[in-house]
């Protein structure tokens, strides 16, 4: 591969917003295990939420407020002087999207226009990856996946709010950013699973819970096809991609993150592989919610640029992903395990 080690990020200061969050908080302990200068910019973290489980927080500058308070953001700004940004922070629920609309559309668009404000007024940063969603595309439940110049728009509010966040981050890079050398791409990933994920309204957190409940596990969309990854998947992805463009700027655009066509696969079995891994006689349920808000049936990505453009190809199938959150979930040491399950996939991300 083209991207063999982490070395590239020591000492390279970096700012990750929504670092407290699932993602973030997985991207963080990388970082970590680089021997990043990290400062982060999220709301506190949720009760159970991963992040003070794995991450090394006298190793962290957490700066903990709202994405929305520019003047707040511009300060820990201009304190971290960042080479790299990494933009996470967001509202990423669908459907806490159709009951929040204006919170979340404040959050996804203006958050970012905030954080984009900051780099446009600063002269350090160099590499920007702006983290948004496979859900940005205009959905027509087609079989063959999005490719980066497919048309974006969304179909809800969650997916629309994303689709403008790219909009914004094309507008400031062209109009300002370019010119001075600074590469920002964009990365749309597919759904993503891991340990740590403690997101309502999420099949695998869902999976998790009730299992840990000694409960039927309740499947509201079985027939559903996402393409499912696990979180060090993008993870690496987005260091990928911020040191490429950080070496190269012309490398800089949208990029699909997701799994192998053959990981693009319906609820229904992503919840029969974890009651399998998961053992203790688990099982799930169908129940079908008519009061539903819609949410697409189907949706694939065609994740090639990556591969031809950047080297990267994924690692994990979708039944090592599961094996993998459920090993996570089940240990008693989450610092442990998580470290453990950084070293055997850059072992075998370093071998493709």
């Amino acid at each position: 591969m083209l991207f063999s080690d982490l070395s590239f990020y020591k000492h390279k200061r970096v700012f990750v917003t929504g670092h407290t969050g699932f993602k973030g908080a997985w991207l963080c302990r990388v970082l970590q295990r680089a021997g990043a200068l990290i400062t982060g910019y999220a709301l506190e973290p949720e009760d159970g939420v991963v992040y003070n489980s794995i991450v090394d927080l006298s190793a962290i500058n957490s700066k903990i407020n709202d994405i929305r308070n520019f003047a707040k953001l511009r300060e820990a700004f201009e304190d971290a002087r960042p080479e790299i940004v990494f933009h996470l922070a967001a509202q990423p629920l669908v459907l806490d999207a159709y009951d929040r609309p204006a919170y979340t559309f404040d959050t996804n668009v203006q958050g970012t226009v905030n954080l984009l404000e900051c780099i446009r007024l600063s002269e350090c940063t160099r590499s920007v990856v702006i983290i948004t969603t496979d859900k940005v595309y205009r959905n027509d439940e087609r079989e063959y996946g999005y490719r980066e110049n497919d048309v974006i728009g969304g179909n809800e509010p969650y997916s629309t709010s994303k689709a403008c966040a790219e909009l914004v981050a094309e507008v400031y890079s062209s109009s300002y950013l370019r010119q001075r050398l600074v590469a920002l791409s964009t990365a749309r990933a597919g759904n993503v699973i891991g340990g740590g994920d403690v997101s309502k309204n999420r099949i695998v957190p869902d999976c998790v819970r009730s299992a840990k409940r000694g409960e039927d596990i309740i499947v509201r969309n079985p027939y559903s096809v996402r393409p499912y990854q696990h979180v060090l998947e993008p993870v690496l992805a987005y260091l990928v991609i911020a040191q490429r463009q950080y070496e190269n700027p012309d490398l800089a655009g949208k990029y699909n993150v997701g799994p192998d066509e053959t990981d693009c696969i319906k609820t229904s079995e992503l919840v029969d592989v974890f009651c399998n891994k998961w053992a203790d006689n688990q099982t799930w349920t169908h129940v079908k919610n008519v009061d539903a808000p819609h949410e697409s049936g189907l949706l694939r990505l065609d994740c090639e640029k990556m591969r031809t453009v950047l080297g990267w190809v994924p690692i994990w199938n979708v039944q090592k992903a599961i094996a993998s959150t459920v090993e996570w979930e089940k240990a008693t040491d989450k610092s442990a395990i998580t470290d453990k399950q950084i070293e055997e996939y850059l072992k075998e991300f370093k071998n493709e």
